[in-house]
């Protein structure tokens, strides 16, 4: 297995030549008539936890997925895959193994370090942690006062709090209306004190457990939320031991510490957006709809997983929308993506793959730290359908740059609470306007005024199926980091890590301490007043 720059491909020759030779997809050809319906039905890539990836309004033909195969082949992403999967250090920059897949079930041989099987040491945080979490519901567990926990915050900030967020959110609709709420669930991120004091304002103290997430123990913003929520607690006669729980590495200074009233812990092979089906995710989540819900969630991921080592292509949604979007990136010149779920309950989830992607392949350089000469992550945003109509949509649709998107939606929703207005439900309006966007970007519209001309052969994508629950939410999450893990080996980067946070935290550092030396940063500060 060798790992080499994309541009030294057989394989990223052909592409470049099929879009040197300015073949583009024939958009009008392929939404006509009755080859409308057949590629509609065809182009579709089965996935975990009931869902479908159709890839119909892409601009991918034979031609060109065969050659994206090539790229699969020739860059031996499977294998690659199963190398990380076998524990062998894929942080290059760190000198760490990558693990979140173990998370959720083994796929391999058995995982040592130093002796330890990590597999069942995921394992076993996880029971503790289920444990607890059951603890909590049946009032064995509480707070100072002996009253039973109503709320659950959490601490964190980037990872320890973007994922967890979004998967909260995602699912406190559809646990509300099948019984499965527990606690209800708050997030505190920011530094910026307004954040941390009206989520303190808005829970019950008494009743309140706090999960404290930093697997260093050292983050600034999270310690710094700590200190508040600890002042709070103090202030209100509570004892903050008995109403914090920390999630960290056992090598941090908040493990095995009897300031908390339980620590739960990861390691250094669980990247901070990558940790949403560690305890990061896993304490609040159990906590907040119980230990069953995350395990669905678990499942539905780890079935991704598995369907992600198939190596046909078309067989493999993941790594297909992985390599659809490095012909887009790389060969079409589109540098953005954005994500577009036709679902409330997904509000946050845009949000968490901005991270995910563009932290992890946010990078100029190859896993040797030696520059490489082609395009590498997108820039990622998104919102809700249909807000985002009423939003950004008009840049998409009739703007200068070509932005790809991928579409989210439901047949069913999560709370079956509807009402029909003009003779249609608002969940079928809701349908209705994702049909309408996915042929309106595909086909465009022909008009003698310019200004309502709509070019159209923007290219999109769909995930669909039948309602966003626990099962279905883990397999769309395993999806998403998958398919950024394949585009980071095609690019032969090192998706793993961060260097491009850490100068900030530096310099942060420097302005803190009042006199940092650098002209400039002084200047701004005393600007800020610090």
């Amino acid at each position: 297995m060798q790992y080499i720059d994309f541009d030294k491909t057989k394989a990223f020759k052909t592409l470049a030549g099929l879009a040197l030779a300015g073949k583009q997809f024939d958009y009008a050809a392929a939404f006509a008539g009755d080859l409308a319906a057949k590629r509609i039905q065809n182009a579709i890539a089965p996935m975990a936890g009931g869902l479908s990836y159709s890839y119909a309004a892409k601009p991918v033909d034979e031609t060109v997925l065969a050659a994206l195969q090539a790229v699969a082949d020739e860059q031996e992403l499977i294998a690659k895959y199963k190398a990380l999967l076998g524990g062998e250090t894929m942080n290059t920059g760190e000198n760490r193994k990558v693990l979140h897949h173990l998370l959720r079930g083994q796929l391999g041989g058995d995982v040592i370090f130093e002796g330890k099987n990590l597999g069942e040491f995921y394992k076993q945080e996880l029971a503790r942690f289920s444990q607890f979490a059951d603890d909590v519901h049946a009032g064995k567990i509480a707070g100072t006062t002996g009253k039973p926990f109503t709320h659950v915050v959490q601490i964190g900030i980037g990872g320890s709090d973007l994922g967890p967020r979004a998967l909260y959110l995602a699912l406190e609709q559809w646990a509300a209306v099948n019984g499965k709420k527990k606690l209800d669930a708050k997030f505190i991120s920011n530094v910026d004190p307004d954040d941390a004091s009206a989520v303190i304002a808005s829970v019950p103290l008494e009743r309140a457990v706090f999960v404290l997430v930093s697997k260093s123990g050292t983050t600034q913003e999270t310690l710094a939320n700590e200190l508040f929520v600890k002042e709070k607690l103090k202030a209100a006669g509570l004892d903050p031991s008995k109403h914090i729980v920390a999630m960290t590495s056992e090598t941090s200074p908040l493990a095995h510490n009897p300031a908390y009233l339980d620590s739960f812990y990861m390691d250094d092979f669980i990247g901070g957006r990558y940790s949403s089906t560690s305890g990061v995710g896993g304490v609040i989540l159990s906590l907040a709809f119980g230990r069953d819900v995350f395990k669905q969630l678990l499942e539905g991921a780890h079935e991704a997983d598995s369907l992600a080592l198939e190596p046909d292509i078309l067989k493999n949604a993941s790594l297909l929308d992985a390599l659809i979007g490095v012909w887009e990136r790389n060969f079409l010149g589109f540098p953005y993506t954005a994500v577009l779920p036709y679902s409330q309950a997904l509000s946050r989830f845009p949000a968490h793959l901005q991270q995910l992607d563009m932290e992890s392949n946010g990078k100029r350089v190859n896993r040797n730290g030696e520059q490489v000469r082609y395009a590498t992550g997108p820039v990622v945003f998104g919102e809700p359908g249909t807000n985002g109509q009423h939003s950004f949509y008009q840049l998409l649709h009739q703007g200068t740059d070509i932005v790809p998107l991928q579409f989210i939606g439901f047949i069913e929703s999560q709370r079956a609470d509807d009402v029909v207005v003009d003779g249609s439900g608002s969940q079928t309006k809701l349908k209705a306007n994702l049909a309408a966007q996915i042929v309106a970007f595909a086909k465009g519209k022909h008009d003698a005024n310019p200004n309502k001309e709509f070019t159209g052969k923007r290219p999109s994508s769909l995930i669909f199926g039948k309602q966003l629950a626990p099962r279905a939410l883990g397999a769309l999450l395993a999806h998403f980091e998958n398919k950024v893990m394949f585009q980071g080996f095609v690019w032969n980067l090192n998706s793993f890590d961060q260097e491009g946070v850490q100068l900030g935290k530096a310099l942060t550092k420097k302005a803190l301490a009042g006199n940092s030396g650098d002209a400039a940063l002084d200047a701004y500060s005393r600007l800020l007043g610090i």
